[in-house]
């Protein structure tokens, strides 16, 4: 079994299930605090709700593409490769904008959440249904980009399923340490690590999905001749370019250490100059904006200690 495949996806759900914990644990804090403890089971259930939903979601995708790598339909190879485009586009775009947005508002989390709990209680006799909701659709958010960047990564295999389990356990063990054991942990220092990680499995998403833009352009101009003229002649790609390196003899991106760089970095062992461009485009964009936004300062301290 390859096992560097669980790692992109053991890092993602770390970071991702660390930040669902600290919404929990906030929500059960002000719970013990307002004396509502009888609310609690919503809690459990809107956790629960929330990686059912997650998961459920990433089936249906998963279930889709394969749909279309079994049709018999001709244009079937180039939906294939433009289905996985969009996924890859899609999950690039969620968990580079959910990294800044949290990095940005960590210092008011603490503050939300307890006026959104507040609020809930207040209304009495919907308290019940506005916890729930609270709490599902900030597991859901997290559980979203995760199966997003799952299926998004195409690998075969339970692998990076049980990267993900990894991961959850992990960030569980993290949210009691923090709200049960009241353990202290840089939260602060945490988060900025892995948002670094982060960054650069993202960015390796970017070359993935060129690939696939690649892929789709050589099958449309295979099926349709009379635009194989979109392919630029003499290159081993289609548009991508001229070839920067090739390092499949001495690195090959199927073997160790190289399909380890590849899993977890986007390391291919044929580069071309488009996807070179994409990447360090996505650094110079979306990096420039992460390290950016962590100079400002946070607030990320669990709340009181849960019984």
């Amino acid at each position: 079994m390859n096992w560097s495949a669980a790692l992109p996806t053991f890092f993602i759900t770390l970071r991702e299930g660390v930040e669902a914990a600290l919404v929990v644990g906030i929500v059960f804090a002000c719970l013990q605090q307002a004396q509502k403890q009888v609310l609690n089971r919503w809690v459990y259930f809107g956790v629960l709700s929330g990686i059912l939903a997650s998961f459920g979601f990433g089936l249906l995708l998963h279930l889709g593409l394969q749909g279309l790598q079994t049709s018999s339909q001709l244009y079937a190879p180039v939906f294939q490769e433009l289905f996985k485009v969009g996924l890859g586009v899609v999950a690039i775009a969620m968990l580079s904008w959910m990294l800044i947005w949290m990095t940005r508002q960590a210092r008011f989390l603490k503050a939300e959440i307890q006026g959104s709990v507040k609020s809930a209680l207040g209304e009495d006799n919907r308290a019940a249904s506005a916890i729930f909701s609270l709490v599902f659709i900030a597991v859901f958010r997290e559980g979203l980009e995760t199966a997003l960047f799952i299926v998004a990564k195409f690998q075969e295999g339970l692998t990076p399923v049980l990267g993900a389990i990894g991961g959850l356990s992990i960030a569980i063990l993290i949210g009691m340490l923090l709200f049960k054991w009241s353990i202290r942990i840089n939260l602060s220092q945490f988060f900025q690590v892995m948002g670094v990680f982060l960054l650069v499995i993202v960015s390796g998403l970017v070359i993935s999905a060129l690939r696939h833009v690649d892929a789709a352009a050589i099958a449309f101009s295979q099926i349709n001749p009379e635009f194989a003229g979109i392919c630029v002649q003499g290159n081993t790609s289609c548009i991508l370019g001229p070839q920067i390196w090739d390092f499949s003899a001495i690195l090959p991106d199927r073997q160790f250490p190289g399909i380890l760089l590849k899993t977890l970095f986007g390391y291919t062992q044929k580069l071309y100059l488009v996807q070179a461009l994409g990447y360090f485009l996505f650094w110079i964009t979306v990096g420039s904006l992460y390290f950016r936004s962590l100079s400002q300062p946070t607030q990320l301290k669990p709340a009181a200690k849960l019984n």
